[in-house]
């Protein structure tokens, strides 16, 4: 989808200038280019670059802004040899020998030789129209998006420029063209099929030109309930960058895939209260890491209740079951809670971190795998690649600014390790001074990066589809479960596994479902020979 171009003035003085009718910079023959020339006044500095030994002028530099000379202007102006016997010149030092200032000075030195008032013209490029997009006759609450009546699709247009207007909203509505003067536009709906329909739009200005094309995709579903108060109605989602509404899940954008109709199934959904998300499983890893950090007294059990692997016994789960009911739960607030902020469901959080480490954050199991979904270093890189912001903020912690600059995937693969195992000790709660040998406020906190994770294992399955198939949306191919399916097995086995079994799939049968690619992953193929364990791991998590 076309992102607008977000250009903003850098004070009300060019507002001033705008009113005040300076010329546009246009070419005749093409459409007006949104830009302006205004002169500039200013102080012309020129400065002379000397040899303290006999004064000999070396070189002129010319500056248009106080103070010295920069670095750079000085290597512009003379050159880098005389550049770098500046920068190492060392202070001047003076002293005073029978009443004469004696000096002592190596290298070179700056004189400002004189200054004058001058002025240039810049070009500024200006902000071009913008457009969003609404619902007129409903406001929408997530998860169901439902409206007692049909309502109408309202497309708005801004023009950043005093002086100018919008004059027309055009578009195609599922490929027929429609028109509307000004801003608004009010397009009345009618129901689409489950997939929805596109909507092209762009607004025209009285400047000459026209914004950005943009797109929005609308789907409009009877309920099937006929006017009960309640729940009769059309179901109404709309995926767009320019939508005005509560957002779609994260990952529905990502994909350009619609949820299901209504509400999600329980897997993906996410509750409103920690009671709606509570489990009571009889978990025997979790029974035998209370048992061993002497949280839960199994002792009148066999072997104190626990097995050589660590696991709880029967006698050992029994003792501990009340316990392990209320760890299980503790954390349920917390991910309700990041849930809402990033749009990954609660449930498919929590019956993730079920899997991985049935609540138990701390490393036992496997070394170097840490917190509730058992990151390991290998597993930050889908973050730091598919997350460019998440990078931005978090490489300057680890490595010097200079080295984060470069990127994420131009790191040297020593800095890019470092980074990793950095990430990933984000999530490590061992703490030998703790009560239960876990620090519970880093597994909190963790549970927000185990969000991020799996956002950015979205985009990556989102690309590997479309690359797969040639430039096809994610949600054009697959449902919004299977996808999610695909990014639940790239988390638990990475992209090797998911990629390669997806691409065999739609070789084969040129559709991308879950029961495909799944029939791939336990299939005879050499190259997933490794990749057994993904099946049952995901449809553990998506019961």
């Amino acid at each position: 989808m076309s992102r607008a171009r977000r250009l903003v003035f850098a004070s009300a003085a060019l507002l001033f200038l705008l009113f005040a009718g300076w010329s546009w910079v246009q070419a005749a023959s093409e459409k007006p280019v949104r830009r302006m020339t205004i002169t500039v006044n200013y102080t012309e500095n020129t400065w002379w670059l000397l040899s303290w030994s006999d004064n000999e002028l070396l070189c002129q530099i010319v500056t248009d802004h106080e103070g010295l000379p920069t670095s750079a202007e000085v290597g512009a102006a003379c050159g880098g040899d005389l550049q770098e016997e500046w920068l190492a010149t060392p202070p001047c030092t003076s002293a005073t020998d029978g009443g004469e200032l004696v000096t002592s000075c190596e290298g070179l030195y700056l004189f400002l030789a004189s200054s004058q008032a001058s002025s240039k013209e810049v070009v500024i490029d200006l902000p071009v129209p913008e457009m969003w997009v609404a619902l007129d006759g409903c406001t929408l609450t997530p998860p169901d998006n439902r409206c007692t009546n049909l309502p109408n699709l309202m497309l708005t247009a801004e023009e950043p420029l005093p002086n100018e207007q919008i004059t027309e909203i055009k578009g195609l509505y599922d490929g027929l063209p429609f028109s509307c003067p000004g801003s608004p536009c009010i397009l009345p709906l009618q129901a689409t099929p489950l997939d929805g329909v596109t909507v092209e739009f762009w607004a025209t200005s009285t400047y000459g030109d026209e914004s950005e094309h943009y797109t929005a995709r609308v789907r409009v579903i009877d309920t099937g309930v006929s006017a009960a108060p309640d729940s009769g109605g059309w179901y109404v989602d709309i995926i767009s960058d320019r939508w005005k509404g509560a957002a779609l899940p994260v990952c529905a954008q990502i994909w350009e895939s619609f949820p299901p109709i209504g509400a999600p199934p329980n897997w993906l959904s996410t509750p409103d209260s920690n009671a709606l998300m509570a489990s009571d499983e009889p978990y025997y890893y979790l029974a035998g890491r209370l048992i061993a950090s002497g949280q839960v007294d199994a002792a009148e059990c066999q072997n104190a209740g626990l097995l050589p692997n660590g696991y709880a016994n029967a006698c050992g789960l029994e003792k501990a079951r009340p316990m392990v009911e209320s760890w299980q739960n503790q954390f349920d607030a917390r991910i309700i809670q990041v849930a809402k902020e990033t749009g990954v469901p609660a449930q498919l959080m929590k019956n993730l971190f079920a899997q991985e480490s049935q609540f138990w954050p701390g490393v036992f199991r496997v070394r170097y795998e840490y917190g509730l979904g058992q990151l390991t270093e290998k597993g930050t890189d889908a973050i730091f690649i598919w997350d460019p912001e998440f990078f931005k903020e978090f490489c300057p912690l680890v490595l010097s600014e200079s080295a984060c600059s470069q990127g994420y995937l131009h790191l040297s693969a020593d800095d890019q390790a470092i980074l990793r195992g950095a990430l990933a000790l984000q999530a490590k709660t061992d703490c030998q001074d703790c009560e239960v040998g876990i620090d519970l406020t880093i597994a909190d906190d963790s549970v927000s990066l185990f969000a991020s994770t799996l956002v950015a294992n979205c985009s990556q399955i989102g690309q590997s589809i479309y690359t797969q198939t040639g430039g096809l949306t994610p949600g054009e191919i697959s449902s919004y479960e299977d996808l999610w399916r695909f990014t639940v097995a790239n988390y638990q086995a990475g992209p090797g596994c998911t990629s390669y079994a997806m691409y065999l799939a739609w070789s084969a049968t040129g559709a991308l479902t879950w029961d495909e690619v799944k029939a791939k992953l336990n299939g005879d193929d050499p190259r997933l020979a490794n990749c057994k364990g993904v099946v049952p791991y995901v449809e553990k998590i998506s019961r």
